[in-house]
């Protein structure tokens, strides 16, 4: 299993390269949070043709989730980064790197996005990967059921949070003001909660399949990157200055996990 998690960990690596040479061509790297979606997907495909291909229900539910998950997410992201353009928050890491540290854009793409994301990504979907490698073909158990369940309540989750979020940017109407319908009402992040759970839900199935539970380390580091680190405080950092209202919105609305807004 070590070799082949290796294995996956320089493909991931190589993949990597390659998106920092086209990001340098187009001095771009926004797509790189596309490349996080896809590149578990590759890297959890890539574990299962290593092995000779999956076991049993367990191997093929832990390949088909995060397939789900991943194209499903990558592809949205895919699909704003060329409505939107250049996303604003590499742009500023990208740019303190380069001024206040005489970085070059070649050097700090990789440093700042593709080379730290790379082993990152590997990281969160080892559970994954270490789960069909361990398959050895035994029926799904009632801990395996239940980690499908919960993903596939993750990936429904942020799928509609993600619709809603877009439809309500499509209205001019809505400019400058915040959502609060929808999941939105309930969680200031469906799409961050939605990754958290279906994450969280791959890991039980691949516990259920074999894999060595110190593959714990991926959903957790997930979980801190989403509620502490460049997830939720990041994107609300910037919603706090240039949002009206957001302040209000934080008061009655739960900040990760979904609950009924509280009254005003």
């Amino acid at each position: 299993m070590l070799i082949n998690l290796s294995i996956t960990l320089a493909a991931v690596v190589g993949l990597m390269l390659l998106c920092w040479r086209y990001s340098v061509a187009i001095r771009d790297v926004s797509f790189i949070d596309a490349i996080w979606a896809y590149g578990m997907v590759y890297a959890v495909v890539l574990a299962a043709l290593l092995k000779g291909g999956p076991a049993g229900p367990a191997g093929w539910a832990l390949i088909g989730l995060t397939t789900l998950w991943g194209l499903r997410l990558g592809t949205h992201l895919i699909a704003r980064w060329r409505r939107l353009g250049r996303d604003p928050r590499y742009e500023r890491i990208l740019g303190n790197a380069i001024e206040k540290q005489g970085m070059s854009f070649a050097k700090a793409a990789w440093w700042r996005a593709f080379g730290m994301q790379g082993p990152l990504l590997w990281g969160v979907s080892m559970c994954a990967q270490a789960g069909v490698l361990a398959d050895a073909g035994a029926p799904l158990s009632p801990l395996g059921l239940a980690g499908i369940a919960i993903a596939l309540t993750g990936i429904l989750f942020e799928t509609i949070g993600d619709a809603q979020l877009e439809a309500f940017r499509a209205d001019p109407a809505n400019k400058g003001r915040v959502l609060d319908t929808g999941l939105w009402r309930y969680t200031r992040h469906p799409n961050y909660f939605g990754d958290f759970a279906c994450w969280w839900g791959i890991f039980l199935v691949a516990i259920a399949a074999g894999a060595p539970f110190w593959t714990i380390i991926g959903p957790l580091f997930l979980t801190f990157t989403l509620t502490r680190w460049s997830g939720a405080p990041m994107l609300e950092h910037s919603l706090k200055k240039h949002r009206p209202g957001y302040e209000d919105y934080i008061r009655r609305t739960s900040g990760f996990f979904p609950l009924p807004p509280k009254r005003a």
